[in-house]
């Protein structure tokens, strides 16, 4: 059985990039036959802010809404992950930290890669996501794709979308589905084997 990986879209802005990278990761990824591939975009998934009494390290899965048991488990159907995350401030969007927040066992020994935006590809909001990958008890990966203003910035003005602006991060691209699915193989593996 092939893995699930899961792109998770941080972004819940109206005017967010996030969709222009993640069309670009689709068109990419979809067409590889080791993989089953699913998006979860934040915006399918509105939350309160987290103000739960417990941790959900220490609930597992006692989903607190109907809302958070339906996050819950899309997080917990995929075997890894590629985070699609803007810098906001020099950090990652509220909606994701607000949506991770709310589970921790549904991450636990599972590979996470990211993509980023922003003035320096995203590289602070990622570098904070691998340290929270950590206490997930996840397997944060080396590759990312940081997606730099002389990417982002046609791919904004351009008024016709064209995904062959990302086209100089393709070679970056490969290096982290290539790391990611086999972490992902290999972590099934062991998860299952118990």
């Amino acid at each position: 059985m092939k893995p699930r990986l899961q792109i998770i879209v941080g972004s819940t802005r109206p005017t967010r990039f996030a969709d222009k990278p993640l069309a670009w990761l689709l068109d990419r990824l979809s067409s590889r036959d080791d993989i089953d591939l699913d998006v979860l975009d934040l915006r399918d998934h509105p939350l309160a802010l987290f103000n739960l009494a417990l941790s959900p390290a220490r609930t597992h899965r006692e989903y607190p809404s109907e809302d958070v048991r339906r996050l819950g488990q899309a997080f917990d159907s995929a075997d890894g992950y590629i985070m699609l995350t803007s810098e906001y401030n020099h950090g990652y969007p509220a909606s994701l930290k607000n949506a991770l927040d709310y589970v921790f066992v549904e991450f636990n020994h599972k590979p996470v890669s990211f993509v980023g935006y922003g003035n320096v590809g995203g590289a602070r909001a990622i570098e904070q996501l691998r340290l929270v990958s950590i206490e997930f008890e996840m397997a944060p990966l080396r590759h990312a794709v940081h997606i730099l203003p002389d990417v982002m910035r046609p791919a904004m003005m351009a008024e016709e979308f064209d995904l062959e602006i990302f086209a100089p991060l393709d070679e970056r691209l490969e290096m982290l589905i290539n790391d990611l699915t086999w972490w992902t193989n290999a972590l099934k593996a062991a998860r299952d084997a118990g």
